[in-house]
């Protein structure tokens, strides 16, 4: 059976309500899923309400933006309180500092000639976090580019005229603050950061020092042989292993769910490692088991 650990909602940059993607869970057969939207936890009580008239399991979660020396990084939070006020002070400054980056991108566009406005976008986006692709969809609404990926190709990738950088903690911070909330950190979409798989060794031994617990082994477009040497490194490491298709709806309209149909089916097996890590962490700090 399937499983899809890493999908996002309207909370964060999908398309998708919490009922929708639990609809979607049901339809392709999922045993468990866990919403990691991005820099926030407000869809998971929602989502936990619902599930829990079904058969699919939800284990909350979070995705952390974040840094560690040169790399951008993105770390997956599993098991978290999402009722933790601690955590939501803490990411309230990650998400200050995504509407400052959002009213510095739009004023960039206007002063390239375009009639975009910052009202326009806040009226785009339903509820939660705004982010690159609410923009890159306004874009698109306003006829100034044909898709989303011409919206970041031309003005909001790093490097393109309308780019700008956002407050993010480092990865240290990120891994900690995931345990003082109850969960197991786990770094995400690791192929993306190194796709020759080279320097993954070194960096995964300084986020284990940090207290790394896992690694994103399962992701849309890894070759079997970029999952053995994934596997193999979690191995090394002692590392949990988990998947999922990091679906967005239709901010990215290649990004399917997880199911047997597609081809991307992260195994259930995977959970039993995933629980254990969960609950000794948990066993280690009482204080933040849910």
């Amino acid at each position: 059976m399937c499983i899809d650990l890493h999908i996002h909602s309207h909370y964060s940059d999908g398309t998708a309500s919490p009922a929708q993607l639990l609809d979607l869970a049901s339809d392709a057969g999922l045993t468990a899923i866990s919403l990691t939207d991005h820099d926030t936890v407000e869809g998971n009580i929602e989502l936990a309400a619902l599930a829990a008239k079904t058969n699919i399991k939800v284990i909350p979660g979070l995705e952390i933006s974040s840094t560690h020396r040169e790399y951008s990084l993105h770390i997956l939070g599993y098991g978290i309180d999402p009722d933790n006020d601690a955590l939501k002070t803490w990411l309230s400054q990650l998400q200050q500092g995504r509407v400052e980056r959002n009213k510095k991108i739009i004023a960039k566009i206007f002063d390239l000639g375009l009639d975009v406005h910052i009202d326009e976008l806040e009226a785009l986006s339903v509820c939660g976090q705004t982010g690159r692709p609410h923009i890159a969809r306004l874009l698109v609404n306003k006829g100034i580019v044909g898709t989303v990926n011409d919206a970041f190709k031309h003005y909001l990738r790093k490097g393109a005229p309308a780019w700008s950088n956002r407050f993010t903690y480092t990865a240290g911070q990120s891994i900690e603050a995931i345990h003082n909330a109850g969960g197991v950190a786990v770094l995400a979409h690791p192929g993306q950061l190194a796709p020759d798989m080279k320097c993954l060794p070194l960096l995964l031994s300084q986020l284990v020092e940090l207290g790394l617990d896992g690694i994103e082994v399962f992701y849309p477009g890894y070759f079997p042989k970029a999952e053995k040497s994934l596997a193999k490194l979690a191995g090394k490491y002692k590392l949990v292993m988990t998947g999922g298709s990091d679906y967005h709806g239709d901010n990215k309209s290649y990004s399917k769910m997880a199911s047997k149909q597609n081809g991307f089916c992260p195994p259930d097996t995977l959970l039993k490692q995933l629980n254990e890590k969960i609950r000794l962490l948990q066993s280690r700090n009482p204080q933040n088991s849910q």
